[in-house]
């Protein structure tokens, strides 16, 4: 199929996503955006369009997907505006203070729990803690890589187990 002809297939069918793309978006400068993206999609990717295939159902595929697609990203910068008179302190430029006795008491558990571990798994771990690379750590302690994998494997699962107690 030739690019004009093509191009005059999705002309065709233009009218008809945009009842389409309204009843998705309820808005119709929405509706207009999801329509022409949409069109740009389809010459975008003309080449997996196969002849005979029905061109209307292939671009209300393409425009759902972009529905979603976007919808998603929406939905995962979701912003909570809160318009109560005490917006100033929402909005000011405060900083909060973080709360160090806590965070050292996590920590000297943390290394508590670490030091607790048995020696098979607590020698690989501190090292690895310390920021060696597998390879630095099976090289120091003269042990396989696939050794030093898997007991720093154990090591966290007996942390995780040690900590979620706290």
């Amino acid at each position: 199929m030739s690019q004009s002809d093509f191009n005059q297939l999705l002309i065709e069918h233009v009218d008809f996503l945009k009842p389409f793309a309204f009843s998705l978006t309820r808005d119709n400068e929405s509706a207009k955006d999801l329509t022409q993206e949409t069109l740009y999609r389809a010459l975008a990717y003309k080449d997996k369009y196969l002849s005979g295939t029905n061109v209307k159902a292939w671009m209300y595929t393409i425009m759902r997907n972009i529905f979603i697609n976007n919808y998603r990203r929406k939905s995962r910068h979701n912003v909570i505006f809160d318009h109560t008179p005490n917006d100033y302190i929402l909005d000011s430029q405060q900083a909060t203070v973080a709360n160090q006795a806590e965070k050292n008491i996590q920590l000297k558990e943390i290394e508590a729990a670490i030091h607790r571990l048995p020696e098979i798994f607590k020698n690989p771990f501190v090292l690895y803690y310390e920021g060696y690379k597998y390879n630095e750590i099976a090289d120091y302690l003269q042990e396989p890589l696939g050794t030093i994998k898997s007991r720093i494997h154990f090591a966290r699962k007996l942390l995780k187990e040690e900590i979620s107690r706290f």
